[in-house]
């Protein structure tokens, strides 16, 4: 059923595009009620404008909280038009219909954002009427529609264009289902303010607002279908953030896990540092002086698992470092028995507009590759009130984010053999990656470069002896890394087999003095971290 439109009420406080719409409304006829600055900007243009006190008899008050709550408001867009009752009630009290409401929201998001921003403020900023008069037209979207964003005056105009000011029946369903997202969202963003003023971590009900930002080609499997959602008002550099430069094959629910598991781990490191990560675990990654140099060695810590990896970097990418990206397998990686390399994802703060053109240009591969800009990395604005969530059969289960790093003035030094500086330094980053690995996890560090991971296994002496074996001789002399404690003293006692000079560990095992006792013997110095970094 198509209704046409001959009355519409416009209140917004994005006002873009809202003058050319109400005009174009105008132009066919349309009578157009409205309130406050959007009245004054639609009278200044030069469009007949219906105030929404002459409409209710009443003037706005108490500066502006209530104006349109009001039943010649709501009555004219919740009235069942074919409703012999409703149609009475109408014509007894004189309220008109109204055939299309365009409503978008007080800031509220962008208001608690601002620096200095007071609950006060935050509290003015919570619309009443706007949502109010939403959840009405949405209701009663069989005969009223509900615009609740500009990128839909357009549509709205060339229906009525095409239809004698009508708009059909399927349009106003989808806007209406739009219009309860929205307003199911801005309710959210509230909720979610206000516990956090009151320092409720895990309120009662909670509900995660985000928005649809991209159909995926499907997900981890193609049987499965798939689509990518941003929060709302994301300040912390992240890929769920960044811009997906031109170019390049649709991005992939699989691309996106992993693009974010390798940026989470770069970020982590303010020296030049390089990630190339595989099902989510990093199979390479080092810090160096040289991000070029950084690059390099994170692609030679296992340049089969390379082949189709995710490339984090936490660099601008000029052109030499994109020469080096695209040419990895040439320079490296053939004579080291990799049968290939291409990534399906390049993430950084950004790219020279030379390095862009060799990415695409300089190999075959290039011209699919996804490109990921986050913008420059700044470790101030970490959102550290997001949830980790994780999703079980019937429900989800929250957490606060795993946010610890590495804490020197809050490690032990448990054995008799202390670590020197540069061993530390390999401990650091041992301990990093560990982290970002999935548990049971072993890593095994020398000269900033990750050599051996062991990663996902049933038990960490598995993981340990993957870990020992990916790295190999490169073992003697490295630095060790396990994301929680030893439960017995085995793992030390392989470690020191394979040349393993240094632990680093959460500690905290009822076996701890037997794992001591194993590590003094070998003459292996061993750090507690105090935390541990299960990763599941």
């Amino acid at each position: 059923m198509d209704v046409k439109i001959r009355t519409a009420l416009i209140s917004v406080s994005d006002k873009t595009g809202v003058v050319e719409f109400a005009k174009a409304l105008a132009d066919m006829g349309v009578k157009i009620i409205s309130t406050g600055g959007t009245s004054k900007k639609l009278a200044e243009a030069g469009i007949n404008v219906v105030s929404v006190d002459s409409v209710t008899g009443f003037p706005e008050m108490m500066d502006g909280r209530v104006k349109t709550l009001h039943p010649k408001i709501h009555g004219g867009l919740l009235s069942i038009r074919d409703n012999a009752s409703h149609a009475a009630a109408m014509k007894q009290h004189g309220i008109e219909p109204i055939d299309l409401v365009c409503i978008n929201l007080y800031p509220f998001e962008q208001t608690v954002a601002k620096p200095g921003c007071t609950f006060e403020d935050a509290i003015e900023n919570i619309d009443i009427g706007g949502p109010s008069m939403v959840r009405s037209a949405a209701k009663n979207h069989r005969y009223v529609t509900v615009v609740t964003s500009p990128a839909q005056y357009s549509r709205v105009i060339e229906q009525m264009n095409e239809n004698s000011g009508s708009v059909n029946e399927q349009t106003r369903s989808e806007f209406a289902r739009a219009a309860f997202g929205m307003t199911a969202s801005y309710d959210s963003a509230i909720a979610k303010y206000l516990n956090r003023k009151a320092s409720v971590e895990y309120p009662h009900q909670i509900t995660i607002a985000a928005q649809k930002a991209a159909d995926l080609r499907y997900g981890e499997n193609p049987h499965q279908t798939a689509a990518f959602y941003k929060l709302p008002s994301v300040i912390e550099t992240s890929v769920g953030a960044a811009e997906l430069l031109p170019g390049g094959r649709e991005i992939s629910f699989n691309n996106l896990l992993d693009a974010n598991a390798a940026f989470e781990l770069v970020k982590e490191f303010i020296e030049p540092a390089a990630v190339v990560v595989k099902h989510l675990n990093p199979c390479g990654c080092a810090v160096d002086e040289d991000i070029k140099v950084a690059y390099e060695k994170a692609y030679l810590g296992d340049v089969v698992s390379a082949f189709g990896g995710i490339i984090a970097i936490n660099r601008v990418v000029d052109n030499e470092l994109a020469t080096v990206i695209m040419e990895s397998y040439a320079r490296f990686g053939k004579a080291r028995g990799a049968a290939g390399f291409f990534a399906e994802v390049i993430v950084a703060p950004d790219y020279m507009p030379d390095a862009v053109r060799t990415i695409r240009t300089l190999k075959t591969w290039g011209q699919d590759v996804r490109l990921l800009k986050t913008d420059p990395i700044d470790r101030k604005k970490i959102d550290e009130a997001e949830y980790d969530v994780r999703c079980i059969v019937g429900g989800l289960l929250l957490q606060k984010r795993d946010l610890i790093g590495w804490e020197p003035e809050k490690l032990t030094y448990p054995t008799k053999l202390k670590p020197t500086p540069v061993q530390l330094e390999d401990l650091r980053i041992a301990w990093i990656i560990a982290k970002h690995v999935k548990s049971n996890t072993i890593t095994v560090v020398k000269n900033r470069r990750l050599y051996g991971v062991g990663a996902g296994q049933m038990n960490r002496v598995e993981s340990g002896m993957l870990a020992f074996k990916m790295a190999g001789q490169n073992a003697k002399g490295a630095a060790m890394g396990s994301d929680a404690f030893f439960p017995f003293p085995d793992n030390i006692e392989n470690a020191a087999q394979a040349g393993i000079c240094c632990i680093v560990q959460p500690g905290g095992s009822k076996k701890d003095a037997d794992v001591i006792a194993a590590a003094d013997k070998a003459g292996i110095a061993m750090v507690f971290t105090g935390k541990r970094h299960f990763r599941h």
